[in-house]
């Protein structure tokens, strides 16, 4: 059993005083939370309208390729004119204390090739901007991705904390402030009595 505090005027404001912050403490971990809740489904809303995206963007991808192939043979050769991107770069954006990560891809001029003209065509043409726009939206997914996680993470640890601040220290804090209020109530009824049998005992020797 938890030792209670000592019935004292300071002691008193003291719970009084925690007691206060607790609650206050607890209404903003519950804004916090619902916040955070809200941002995170609205990212999953988000995720799986790109993810069904990026399943067609896919698909029709590898149908162009499949119509280059037969149309240039086998694009081994070509693809290796395609460069390796290094553009992407991450920053971070805050919500409610939380990091959440902002991915960037340098995307290339509207008429920029890295291939010849005279050993492709329409159709090679097709499959790399079509490659070009799945790229695009998986870095867009994964911001996304890591944005859920890592909100969810935070929501998992807030509602962690305003459980402990709701179930257990407020009650605490609501049991101190009952006790210490007793406890000096019904001092102060005896230090009454006390005074009146005093007061009492006085008349009669008067």
């Amino acid at each position: 059993m938890a030792q209670q505090a000592v019935p004292t005027k300071g002691n008193l404001m003291a719970a009084k005083k925690s007691l206060a912050l607790a609650r206050v403490g607890y209404e903003l971990l519950d804004k916090k939370r619902n916040i955070l809740i809200r941002e995170m489904m609205s990212l999953i809303d988000r995720a799986s309208e790109i993810q069904g995206t990026i399943d067609g963007a896919f698909s029709d991808a590898y149908k162009a390729l499949e119509k280059a192939n037969i149309t240039l043979g086998f694009c081994n050769e070509l693809s290796k004119t395609i460069p390796f991107d290094t553009s992407v770069s991450m920053d971070s954006r805050s919500i409610m204390g939380v990091e959440i990560p902002m991915l960037s891809i340098e995307k290339p001029e509207e008429n920029e090739l890295h291939y010849g003209l005279s050993g492709t065509n329409a159709r090679f043409d097709e499959a790399v901007a079509l490659f070009m726009q799945a790229k695009y939206l998986t870095v867009e997914l994964a911001e996304i991705e890591n944005s859920v996680f890592r909100l969810a993470v935070a929501i998992k640890q807030t509602q962690k904390r305003a459980n402990a601040l709701k179930n257990i220290m407020i009650p605490k804090f609501e049991a101190d402030v009952k006790f210490i209020t007793d406890a000096l109530d019904e001092k102060d009824r005896e230090e009454f009595s006390r005074l009146k049998v005093i007061k009492k005992q006085k008349a009669n020797k008067a």
